[in-house]
């Protein structure tokens, strides 16, 4: 799939609608995504068995309590060579949340000269992209990388960005047909999303067409930071929803078990996007399995300030 453009990878992106019927496994995942960053090294006409390659990464999600890049990423690059400290180094970026912090952070990646930056999210990859045209970029966890302008398109993606996309919009609409059909008497779909991030915001505007077709009213519940959140219960509280729809990015997810809470203590049906936000027989997930330790950081939520 990586073919060589003026001596360096072409990119790829691989659109993986299809693997979301069922669940991703977290190894395979990585793997696609590892496998198309060490093709860059690979290729590159520099190579140099004495060369220490420095790998970036760039998320913005929390911090984690060992200040480690992903591990299931490192166990993968170690499985194809690449051993820690002896010819590649890990320099970890985390926005907590924070877009405004994900301009500042790629660009000292780019000052302390990666050879790649690994990014989550399309927030961090948007960021990573505006600070360089020339250092590979390897994405994961984005959707509609060409709806955010992240690539000119799947089949001609050009540009220095590699990596895996999914087709999120779509999937949207059908996780709202999914609830309506769990909960048919549901009339009123709260929706919360991070009105900040652009890829959301898609979802929300397709989930609220979705809903729209189907005669469902939509309350819209936009969030930018932690304390946002106790706004959208207010509301839920004071106009009380038939069912929940979480938009999960960096955010929302930092803030997850404020929200799952709330669905529990006032009994409304959830659906969320991804497996690790469920708690057994109590809500909905339709997505690919991403554990929350892996990519999303590991501490459950950020406190209101």
């Amino acid at each position: 799939m990586i073919g060589r453009r003026a001596g360096r990878p072409a990119p790829f992106l691989l659109d993986d609608a299809a693997m979301w019927g069922s669940v991703v496994d977290r190894r395979t995942f990585i793997g696609i995504w590892a496998g198309g960053l060490l093709t860059m090294p690979l290729a590159a006409e520099a190579q140099s068995r004495g060369k220490t390659w420095r790998v970036g990464f760039l998320s913005g999600s929390a911090r984690p309590p060992d200040d480690a890049v992903p591990l299931p990423l490192r166990q993968a690059l170690q499985e194809l060579g690449y051993v820690e400290q002896q010819n590649v180094v890990y320099l970890g970026r985390w926005a907590e949340a924070k877009q405004d912090r994900l301009p500042g952070l790629a660009a000292e990646l780019v000052g302390l000269k990666v050879d790649v930056i690994v990014t989550t999210g399309g927030p961090a990859s948007g960021a990573a992209k505006r600070a360089t045209s020339s250092i590979p970029i390897v994405l994961a966890q984005v959707g509609d990388a060409d709806g955010l302008g992240l690539i000119e398109s799947l089949a001609r993606p050009g540009g220095n960005v590699t990596g895996v996309t999914d087709q999120s919009v779509e999937l949207s609409a059908k996780r709202l047909e999914i609830l309506t059909e769990v909960v048919p008497k549901a009339t009123r779909i709260a929706v919360l999303w991070n009105a900040d991030d652009l890829g959301m915001t898609m979802r929300y505007r397709e989930v609220e067409k979705a809903a729209h077709a189907r005669h469902v009213t939509v309350q819209p519940l936009g969030v930018r930071e932690p304390d946002d959140f106790n706004m959208a219960f207010s509301a839920m509280t004071a106009q009380r929803p038939d069912a929940l729809f979480l938009v999960t990015d960096a955010l929302t997810a930092l803030n997850r078990k404020r929200v799952i809470d709330f669905a529990l203590v006032h009994r409304i049906p959830a659906m969320y996007e991804f497996s690790f936000l469920v708690q057994p027989g109590r809500q909905l997930s339709q997505g690919g399995e991403l554990r929350g330790s892996d990519l999303q950081g590991s501490r459950p939520e950020l406190a209101p300030r």
